[in-house]
């Protein structure tokens, strides 16, 4: 009896430690699975982290000011540089929003190969210590370290096929504090789910906040079915991977970030007022109220106000 009370001690101890929250008696059941390796933390905050969004030279300008617009914030100096390790030449300029960071690309060159497929790139302390990390916890280095104006930069592909560019500037920055933090929006398959998780918690430090096996399909376009949707938390941010079967409906899919704003209504009003096109139009669930839109020069993103309860 004594052994068998150790035993159970050292589980919960192995557990806590994991330090995963638990909703759901599925995710029990998940998150004792994962075998979560050590790795050393190199986030360092998700005012850091920025959407990447490629759009055409010509629509440059017209979607950062929707963005503005929209959201409100400032802008960096646009400029043109050389961005990859390979020749080419892109406009490029940082857009710092109350919910968020985008790094506007406007490429005048054919894009380099994987460039333009990464959907994030993630701030850390350590590139070398970051491969190093992202190795340990399966993530493949699609692109090999190399400098760029400001930094350093590789580009990683987490199991599950999600690509992530992680940088690290020279001169360190220092932007304030987000009024919300946005949600990286992750689409993955239910073979791959787990081992993308494993591997983006270990390399995040964060913790599984929810894992929700039957959420409303309406997320997804899809009202009358579930779907299983995990949320991690860390200093890389928010995440949240929507596991399907790859059966969505545009627009989904293609929405990279989900956007939190206090007012759903009064900031998709600023939208459609700087060219913002709705493609999914406001629906609610029992945990936020969403909108899928398409800002000029093609990018699409979900906006959402969380309902208090």
């Amino acid at each position: 009896m004594r052994l068998k009370k150790i035993l159970a001690g050292t589980s919960v101890a192995i557990f806590l430690t994991i330090g995963f929250t638990c909703q759901s008696r599925y995710f029990s059941t998940f998150a004792q699975s994962l075998q979560i390796p050590k790795t050393a933390g190199v986030a360092v905050g998700p005012q850091y982290d920025t959407t990447h969004v490629y759009v055409a030279p010509q629509d440059f300008d017209r979607f950062v000011a929707s963005l503005i617009a929209t959201f409100g914030g400032t802008t960096t100096k646009q400029g043109v540089f050389t961005v990859t390790p390979t020749p080419s030449s892109t406009m490029s300029q940082l857009v710092m929003t109350p919910v968020g960071t985008v790094s506007v690309f406007g490429f005048k060159t054919p894009v380099p190969y994987p460039f333009g497929l990464e959907r994030t790139g993630y701030l850390v302390t350590d590139v070398d210590e970051a491969i190093r990390a992202a190795k340990a916890t399966g993530a493949d280095i699609l692109v090999a370290p190399f400098n760029d104006p400001i930094g350093r930069d590789t580009i990683i592909q987490w199991p599950g096929g999600v690509n992530t560019q992680l940088y690290r500037h020279t001169i360190a920055p220092s932007y304030a504090p987000l009024q919300t933090v946005p949600e990286n929006r992750v689409y993955v398959s239910p073979d791959r789910v787990d081992a993308f998780v494993r591997s983006f918690v270990a390399l995040s430090q964060g913790n599984v906040v929810s894992d929700e096996p039957r959420a409303p399909g309406v997320e997804i376009g899809r009202p009358t079915a579930t779907y299983r949707r995990v949320r991690i938390e860390s200093k890389f941010g928010k995440l949240t991977a929507l596991v399907t079967d790859g059966h969505l409906p545009y627009p989904y899919g293609r929405e990279t970030t989900g956007y939190e704003v206090t007012n759903l209504t009064d900031t998709l009003t600023k939208a459609k007022a700087s060219g913002v096109d709705v493609l999914v139009p406001p629906y609610k669930t029992d945990e936020r109220e969403a909108v899928v839109v398409q800002f000029p020069g093609g990018y699409i993103a979900e906006i959402h106000s969380v309902i208090k309860k």
